[in-house]
């Protein structure tokens, strides 16, 4: 298994190389360096000189093979440089915001998981019952709802009307769970419809194949059937949807980061690309694909985990 991790993370290599190229070139292609020393100086109009001093201490006067080669070097070494509007440390903000969008993410991720999980089983279980259909239409309606709707609503009516948590901020702390709990609700309620729907899919492939009928005509009851064998072998494609969601979630949260003012990458990514700031942009595309190549290969590894069919050369 180790010389598979190692061979994967080798291939991952040019992937990175491209999608930091594809990167570079897509900033190049929409700002000038004169446009990032503008809005990077505090002044309200910069003369020439300051414009051109600006643009040789962020390196941006050299070539943009120069830049480029500098820019992947560093990336590989994690080391991130400064912003070029505020001129804060890349790295030191990004270690502030991980322990938050870890926080609120992990939450998110966690319990859409359980909860989508056992609702799916429970609609498997009463397959073609009331039940069943109730859970399959409360999941559609849930689909249908913009993201942002179900952010209003619930600070609307668990903030404003039950005040029951705090309507958006974050604080450092046991204090922390307070501002949590309301995006916690959110994000787990929001994204409910989907997962249920795929994880009930699979359970109802897996209930019609051949060892499940064996199993029944053996006099194996439901309960059994659904968890000791429906359940571990549909495992394997709820894995892959899982573990493949895992960098747009700790990465993906901007709605939700942004609305409920948590300090987090998701915040940082919406107030870099609004402002244009490419070094806190290109920082955080290298780590998205960086967390995505991660979670690839721990599917693969969690694959040979669950099935031991599966062997990983």
């Amino acid at each position: 298994m180790l010389r598979y991790v190692l061979r994967r993370l080798l291939y991952a290599v040019p992937i990175i190389l491209g999608v930091a190229l594809l990167t570079f070139l897509l900033f190049y292609s929409t700002s000038t360096p004169e446009q990032m020393a503008v809005r990077g100086l505090s002044a309200k109009n910069p003369t020439q000189d300051q414009i051109q001093a600006w643009i040789v201490q962020h390196g941006y006067d050299k070539s943009k093979s120069e830049q480029f080669k500098k820019h992947v070097g560093e990336m590989f070494l994690f080391r991130f440089g400064k912003s070029d509007i505020t001129g804060e440390s890349i790295g030191a903000r990004i270690r502030e915001g991980a322990l938050p969008s870890a926080l609120v993410a992990g939450l998110i991720f966690s319990g859409s998981v359980f909860a989508g999980i056992v609702l799916a089983l429970v609609a498997a279980y009463y397959r073609g019952t009331y039940m069943d259909r109730l859970i399959t239409l409360t999941c559609v309606l849930l689909m249908s709802i913009v993201s942002i709707v179900y952010i209003i609503v619930g600070q609307y009516t668990l903030s404003k009307v039950l005040k029951l948590f705090p309507v958006a901020g974050f604080a450092d702390g046991l204090e922390a769970w307070k501002f949590v709990m309301l995006p916690f609700i959110v994000g787990v309620v929001s994204g409910l419809g989907r997962s249920v729907r795929l994880y009930r899919t699979f359970m109802l492939e897996e209930m019609n194949q051949d060892y499940v009928r064996t199993a029944r005509a053996k006099g194996v009851g439901e309960k059994s059937i659904l968890f000791k064998h429906v359940l571990k072998n549909a495992m394997i494609p709820i894995i892959t949807s899982v573990v493949l969601s895992i960098p747009f979630i700790f990465l993906g949260n901007l709605l939700v980061e942004s609305f409920f003012g948590i300090p987090g990458l998701g915040g940082m990514m919406v107030d870099a690309i609004t402002n244009q700031d490419f070094a806190v942009v290109r920082a955080m595309v290298f780590l998205g694909t960086l967390l995505y190549i991660v979670g690839a290969i721990l599917t693969d590894v969690c694959y040979a985990l669950v099935d031991p069919r599966v062997r990983l050369e």
